[in-house]
């Protein structure tokens, strides 16, 4: 068995790692050309897009924190402590928090309660008026937003555990835990709450569907298995949130595949294709959309997983998890842009420019438009017209 030294030093190796294929340079070498962002192309827009309303939330961003959305209204935090409740139409703030902490992760919400995490794994519950109903430690530290619903508080912690709390009194009500592999890659991760089940990716690129109320494992899929002979090469972790629309499930991995699951049929994949992706996908009832390592955007057919376009026009600009949202598929980039694609065939339509640098959290479709989490820590709307 390896030390926990030995443990410690591969996952913060692992990190470096993430962190030099995320900044899209050589670790050991010179800048190398093939991995220089690609500088903005000039097109033809075919679509209008502008921001229909600004809010800050506060300050600086992260690759745990992504809104959460509950009907017509945005649950967002920061690093720095601040949470919020936001009106998705017009941008105005229903409730503002301070935690006397600095967070890792957040924010989850069933409209009920909101939940976010400092960076000691502390828990911490706010109520519908924004005020701390309880607090409850977490057996590690917490880099994925939580996920809240079914009376329940859920995070997924750095040892591998996913475990549950009661969303009123915050007590622990069970832990599942899986054997980790020796290297993980730091990337954007999300659960999901579907059906009563909580559904989780766990490092080795599997998911695991988890009753919400009793802790017990229904279901395990396998989006793709390590392959190499050293542990880098095995790194392989499914990135972004899993996504359902009606029968099907689709996920993507880092070193590894695209998944989509018939969930009628009990779950079992009903294509697969050989993929890479460090930020994740969206889908809509006739594609999947998703980057892959180096920032190419893909769409690619729902129905069998065969590719429609390519779009690389945005190769290593550090791209979000994309959202799809009318004619159009968006991803956010590391210089604050966001970029609107055509679905039918990946032509760029409209380019946008929320500011605050690198946007981290994965882009939101919404009925009114692109909801864009900024990297210093404001909420976006873009409206499309």
């Amino acid at each position: 068995m390896r030390s926990s030294f030995a443990i410690g030093f591969f996952r913060v190796f692992a990190t470096l790692i993430a962190t030099a294929t995320l900044a899209g340079c050589s670790l050991f070498g010179k800048d190398d050309d093939r991995y220089k962002p690609a500088p903005l192309t000039s097109f033809i827009p075919g679509l209008a897009a502008q921001v229909a309303w600004k809010a800050q939330i506060g300050s600086g961003s992260g690759l745990g924190f992504a809104p959460a959305i509950v009907q017509n209204t945005a649950y967002a935090a920061t690093p720095d402590g601040a949470v919020v409740k936001v009106d998705l139409q017009t941008g105005g703030v229903v409730w503002r928090a301070m935690i006397d902490k600095k967070l890792s992760a957040g924010a989850g919400s069933d409209g009920k309660i909101t939940a976010v995490v400092t960076r000691e794994g502390m828990v911490v519950a706010l109520d519908e008026a924004g005020q701390v109903k309880w607090r409850a430690q977490a057996t590690s530290d917490v880099t994925i937003p939580p996920v809240v619903g079914y009376g329940v508080v859920v995070v997924r912690s750095g040892d591998y555990r996913v475990q549950a709390f009661n969303a009123e009194t915050g007590d622990r009500i069970w832990s599942v835990q899986r054997p980790g592999p020796a290297l993980t890659l730091r990337a954007p991760a999300r659960m999901l709450m579907f059906e009563g089940l909580v559904i989780s990716a766990i490092p080795g690129g599997k998911l695991i569907g988890i009753n919400a109320v009793s802790g017990d494992v229904q279901w395990e899929g396998t989006v793709a298995v390590p392959k190499g002979s050293s542990d880098l090469e095995r790194v392989i972790d499914v990135v972004g949130a899993p996504v359902v629309l009606g029968p099907v499930m689709c996920a993507v991995s880092y070193q590894g595949r695209i998944v989509c699951f018939d969930i009628a049929a009990g779950g079992r994949p009903a294509w697969t294709k050989d993929f890479s992706s460090l930020s994740g996908l969206t889908l809509d009832n006739r594609q999947v959309y998703a980057p892959n390592q180096t920032d190419v955007v893909s769409a690619l057919s729902l129905q069998n997983g065969a590719v429609v376009w390519t779009q690389d026009a945005l190769r290593n600009r550090k791209l979000t998890s994309p959202a799809a949202v009318g004619v159009a598929v968006a991803v956010g980039d590391y210089e604050g842009f966001v970029h609107f694609m055509a679905q039918d065939d990946g032509h760029l339509l409209a380019r946008v420019s929320v500011g605050g640098g690198a946007i981290r959290s994965p882009l939101l479709a919404t009925p009114q438009g692109v909801l864009v989490q900024t990297g210093d820590g404001a909420l976006v709307m873009l409206a499309l017209k």
